[in-house]
């Protein structure tokens, strides 16, 4: 029941600030984004929408973890809070990025190498935090295999520091179309939401429903046609959010599966750009990210979302699979 009250506070509370608070606010300050004069040519049409609009599920997530979770947190569970915390942080980090875009009116914000030791030094510091409350063990748990491969600490916390970085600017890729980010990480957060309900990690699981409602009702301003974007505000954020869950759970190779859509993301990007500077001009994909691909292929940002959501949703299905047996 506290799940449920959550998901649906963070609903109302996303939908009901966003319309009456942020999305207003945004426009007053004419954060609008600027498109990069490198994608589709017909996405110059999206330029001065909003921008930074993750601020919406970002506060009504916050809003309902500390409605919900009130109870537990007097109880000194704050398992929660951490994660929301150190999802923030990375929310910050964007902030900062489209901060600077919106006031140079470029999309070009922090520098790649800034943003890298930021999300770094977030990383390092909640690793530290979770280790130091005894949330988080050296051992990597491979789904459907059903064992547990024990890692040195200091092998183990680069290991982690390099899946959180790769996550959270992953699902930063993903967010190139309408709908799309936000869309895909549903259904990973109703997985943490399952895998909460049946391992009874209450504080961990209220997170998850927050995140869940909050983004059911940013899709409702982020769908095509996107009356705001999420912005690195709420990419990072979003990032930052799942590669937390992941490791509160202590399953990080969970990750391979229900963050399937955001490692394609990723690696047609990695594969574009290898590829052009190998063969001095040659292209594997008409455009990369390769959402960008299947719109120059003739489709529809709606019938690529739908394509994205449901690949999500099949993998996420999978991975419930894959840890049942921590599950029983």
């Amino acid at each position: 029941m506290d799940m449920i009250f959550a998901c649906i506070f963070s609903f109302a509370a996303t939908g009901l600030l966003g319309w009456r608070v942020i999305l207003p606010a945004l426009r007053r300050l004419k954060a609008g984004q600027e498109i990069r004069e490198v994608g589709p040519k017909w996405h110059a049409s999206k330029s001065g929408t909003p921008t930074m609009g993750g601020l919406m599920f970002i506060t009504g997530t916050l809003v309902s973890i500390l409605v919900a979770g009130w109870p537990a947190m007097m109880a000194g569970d704050w398992t929660h809070i951490y994660v929301f915390l150190f999802a923030l942080v990375f929310g910050v980090i964007g902030f900062l990025d489209d901060y600077e875009k919106v006031k140079r009116h470029q999309n070009l914000g922090l520098t790649a190498i800034q943003k890298f030791l930021l999300q770094l030094a977030a990383a390092i510091l909640f690793l530290m935090l979770m280790r130091y409350e005894g949330l988080l063990s050296p051992h990597l748990y491979v789904p459907f295999l059903h064992i547990s491969i024990p890692m040195s600490w200091p092998l183990y916390m680069v290991f982690a520091a390099f899946v959180i970085v790769g996550t959270v600017n992953a699902v930063n890729i993903t967010d190139g179309l309408d709908g799309l980010s936000t869309s895909v990480s549903i259904p990973v957060a109703l997985f943490f939401v399952s895998a909460a309900t049946w391992w009874g990690y209450i504080q961990l699981g209220i997170f998850a429903a927050a995140l869940l409602g909050g983004l059911l009702a940013f899709l409702l301003f982020n769908a095509h046609p996107a009356k705001v974007f999420m912005g690195d505000t709420g990419s990072l954020f979003l990032g930052g959010a799942v590669a937390g869950m992941a490791f509160a759970f202590d399953m990080p190779l969970i990750l391979l599966l229900v963050g399937m859509i955001y490692i394609i993301e990723t690696l047609s990007d990695i594969l574009q750009i290898g590829y052009f500077k190998l063969t001095h001009g040659k292209r594997i994909f008409k455009m990369a990210p390769i959402h960008h691909h299947f719109e120059m292929c003739g489709w529809s940002e709606i019938k690529i979302v739908t394509v994205f959501t449901a690949v999500s949703t099949l993998f996420c299905v999978l991975a419930l699979f894959g840890v049942m047996d921590r599950m029983m």
